[in-house]
């Protein structure tokens, strides 16, 4: 992208915003402002007495390169004065509003001045659907496809029974899933500028990348029952690896929300926005853990919900200990949204609990009511969605390095590679929730991760979690101290 072109565009769009108002600031440091009619005006206008004029960019509607204009002081070697974009006539800077309309501008100019290459911000997006596509194709072959599958020779070995059919769809599918997102991510890792051309194959290329997606989903069923079993055992790993890279994502956004809010730039400002968000979210765990006791532990005999029920209750309130403690000071914030997150961990392992349990009456009254059930099902494809595209773009949830590198123009707006490598794992995460994690079961229409391998799994992943959150907020307080005594021993 040409920084003339650029600018021009920038310019050209400001001409839009009223005429009034803070400069802006092109590349380079100098600030522009444009009249209402295209008329160049000062960059900062000057104090009194005409003193000193500060340096002023002209820059025509159509120009393509902004050149700073001549002083007019009209003295030899006049002083230039400083100049700063957000300063305005009476000093100050510039408002919110302000500040948005400037960078959606920016970012709609780079837009069109780069959508003539490839585009790896909506990239993702196609990628998204495609993966969506394949999970609704999953859900397809085990709910509606036996009779197909039934005549296939490399399935005549299940005899025609109903679970065997329909877990070897969803395993094979998966497989081609994987393979599509696996050859991606092998040809696409250690991609770090835009004009490699490893970027071109990631943002564009679709027809042929179409039609591999297509071939490598179709030849998963050539293959033999015994290759699709030990894929079925593989993927146990690969979607546990998921749901690990999953958490920590998570549990990382929680801990920068909450870090940023109590910085001293957002303190003050944002303190009434989280204390809400923090009172709601307090509110919304307790009421979540009372609802589960009334709903799935109605009886003493109970005693596996009452359990994992009771255990979600200490971990909210040990990780609420946990951060107000004056050594570590993490507020409220983090371990509110924490508690929301692990109460729901809690609720979605007793709702996979089969729906023949008698604590279980609510899922029961789900399955009896096909429009809820539906719409369960439809909710649960969509998280699983978008849980991989998010995870997928948070390439910097498993670095391990602290050393923080600024980031040039041309690099890669996320990591490709591991972008790749979150979707094939989760390849194996839908699978798994399709198949209930137990390939010897036969799954219900319009249900998804049910049985009792999906309870525990759910119910570790919580557990996980919370230990996962309490390390990340205390480890730094381990390691100054443990840096301390290491620096004592040595003097």
């Amino acid at each position: 992208m040409k920084p003339g072109t650029a600018t021009a565009a920038l310019v050209r769009w400001r001409s839009f915003l009223p005429s009034s108002g803070p400069p802006m600031t092109l590349d380079g440091g100098l600030p522009v402002t444009t009249g209402g009619a295209g008329v160049p005006m000062a960059a900062e206008r000057g104090g009194g007495g005409g003193a000193r004029v500060a340096p002023e960019v002209v820059v025509e509607r159509d120009a393509a390169v902004a050149t700073p204009a001549m002083e007019r002081d009209g003295g030899v070697g006049a002083g230039v004065a400083p100049t700063e974009a957000a300063e305005s006539d009476g000093g100050g800077g510039r408002n919110c509003g302000e500040q948005c309309v400037i960078r959606v501008a920016e970012e709609w100019c780079c837009a069109r001045c780069v959508c003539v290459g490839p585009n790896p911000m909506m990239a993702r997006y196609v990628y998204a659907l495609i993966f969506l596509v394949t999970n609704l194709l999953a859900w397809t072959v085990r709910d509606y496809g036996h009779s197909a599958l039934g005549e296939l020779r490399r399935l005549r070995g299940c005899q025609g029974a109903r679970y065997c059919l329909g877990a070897e769809g969803v395993l094979r599918i998966s497989l081609g899933c994987f393979l599509f997102f696996f050859v991606m991510f092998l040809s696409t890792m250690k991609t770090r500028k835009v004009h490699d051309c490893r970027n071109s194959w990631h943002s564009e290329w679709w027809p042929v990348k179409i039609a591999l997606w297509m071939a490598l989903t179709a030849v998963p069923f050539f293959a033999p029952s015994p290759l699709i079993q030990l894929y079925g055992k593989v993927a146990h790993f690969g979607a546990g690896a998921f749901l690990v890279i999953q958490l920590i994502s998570v549990t990382r956004f929680i801990t920068w929300l909450n870090d940023c809010c109590r910085s001293e730039l957002n303190l003050k400002r944002c303190h009434m926005q989280v204390l809400v968000v923090s009172i709601v979210t307090y509110v919304g765990s307790i009421l979540g853990i009372v609802l589960m006791y009334v709903w799935y532990a109605p009886t003493s005999a109970c005693k596996l919900n009452i359990l994992f029920i009771t255990v979600t209750l200490a971990l909210v309130q040990i990780m609420t200990f946990v951060s107000v403690n004056s050594k570590v000071k993490a507020g409220y914030l983090a371990p509110g949204l924490m508690g929301i997150y692990i109460v729901f961990l809690c609720w979605s392992a007793i709702r996979s609990e089969p729906h023949t349990e008698m604590c279980n009456r609510k899922a029961a009254v789900a399955t009896s009511a096909d429009w809820l059930n539906i719409a369960s099902f439809v909710i649960a494809v969509i998280v699983v969605v978008a849980a991989t595209f998010s995870t997928g773009i948070d390439s910097k949830c498993i670095q391990f390095k602290s050393a923080e590198t600024e980031s040039e123009d041309d690099d890669i707006p996320y990591g490709f590679g591991f972008f790749h490598f979150v979707f094939a794992m989760g390849a194996m995460y839908f699978a798994m929730l399709f198949i209930g994690w137990n390939a010897h079961q036969e799954m219900e229409k319009w249900t998804i991760d049910v049985g009792w391998a999906s309870t525990w799994v759910r119910v570790g992943n919580e557990w996980l979690a919370a230990i996962t959150y309490i390390w990340m907020i205390v480890a730094p307080i381990v390691w100054k101290r443990r840096q301390v005594g290491s620096s004592s021993a040595c003097a």
